[in-house]
């Protein structure tokens, strides 16, 4: 199995366009902090096509390295299909840049990100006037073979909440894990850009699986508070912190068996910073920080 990551950086980009906090300043200086692109992941087996994970704004750029079987045609995509770990604008944007594909797009994820992507942002239906949508309902916890890929994946629960989009409504919908398994090499990778919640069940999945790309958008929860940004802390934006009590580094003290990589780093958190001490605690305690093109074999 192979995964490339194309963007590592939460919504917005590092740096993020209208941010002036010290961390996107050190970027646009060069200094002890490189650019990244929003959140998403390219995944393949040996031998099979390759798959998104999430489909970024920045999308257009970070998929031009994928290559494509010369014989499938002059327009082939370079991907067979699109999960989907949550409905969110940083996760689905991208699927609009795909809307010149010949063929119709393979979207998976869970019915209640079918519904939002419908009712609240249309980008399905308006997907559908153009090259046509074929979605697949990802249950939890149950696994599901990818059409033409040895890979097969299963989705599992990482709370959260809905998109501010669905403010006002009745929607019930929360970000999903996915755990793809490889079932010719036996490799195991976990992807969870959105965690809101580290109960023993998710533990559970992480410590089996072989590398575990996991949601460091924010170094403390009150990361924000203090910059004067948002009065919303982080998990109340449906993110476990990385440092503090019950937060992820804590809870990556009791994994044994993974390698262990943050993506989905928002432009405010330190650990950004190749020079700070927090990306220091980080590597300390045997965790990386994911950059744009990092590439992992299992």
């Amino acid at each position: 199995m192979r995964a490339r990551i194309l963007g590592s950086a939460a919504g917005g980009g590092f740096p993020q366009w209208n941010c002036r906090c010290s961390t996107c300043e050190a970027a646009r200086a060069g200094i002890s902090a490189r650019p990244r692109t929003q959140s998403s992941l390219a995944i393949r087996s040996a031998d099979g096509p390759w798959l998104l994970a999430n489909a970024s704004p920045d999308l257009r750029q970070q998929i031009e390295g994928l290559r494509t079987d010369p014989a499938r045609g002059v327009r082939a995509a370079p991907m067979a299909g699109i999960l989907l770990t949550d409905a969110e604008i940083d996760h689905t944007a991208g699927l609009l840049l795909l809307r010149e594909s010949s063929t119709p797009l393979h979207v998976y994820g869970s019915d209640a990100v079918r519904r939002a992507l419908v009712d609240g942002y249309p980008v399905l239906s308006i997907l559908a006037r153009y090259c046509g949508v074929e979605w697949h309902t990802l249950e939890p916890a149950r696994s599901l073979a990818i059409d033409g890929s040895p890979l097969e994946v299963e989705s599992f629960a990482a709370g959260g909440d809905a998109p501010r989009y669905l403010g006002g409504t009745d929607a019930d919908i929360e970000a999903i894990g996915l755990l793809f398994r490889d079932r010719r090499s036996g490799g195991v990778l976990t992807y969870v850009p959105g965690l809101a919640r580290l109960g023993d069940d998710v533990l559970e999945r992480l410590e089996a699986s072989d590398a575990v790309l996991v949601d460091g958008t924010f170094w403390s929860d009150d990361e924000l508070v203090a910059l004067g940004i948002s009065d919303r802390t982080a998990r109340q934006m449906g993110h476990v912190p990385l440092s503090g009590a019950g937060g992820t580094l804590e809870a990556f003290a009791r994994l044994s068996r993974p390698r262990k990589i943050l993506v989905h780093i928002n432009n405010t958190n330190p650990v950004l910073l190749e020079d700070s001490p927090e990306r220091e605690a980080v590597l300390r305690a045997g965790v990386e920080v994911a950059y744009d093109g990092l590439e992992l074999e299992l």
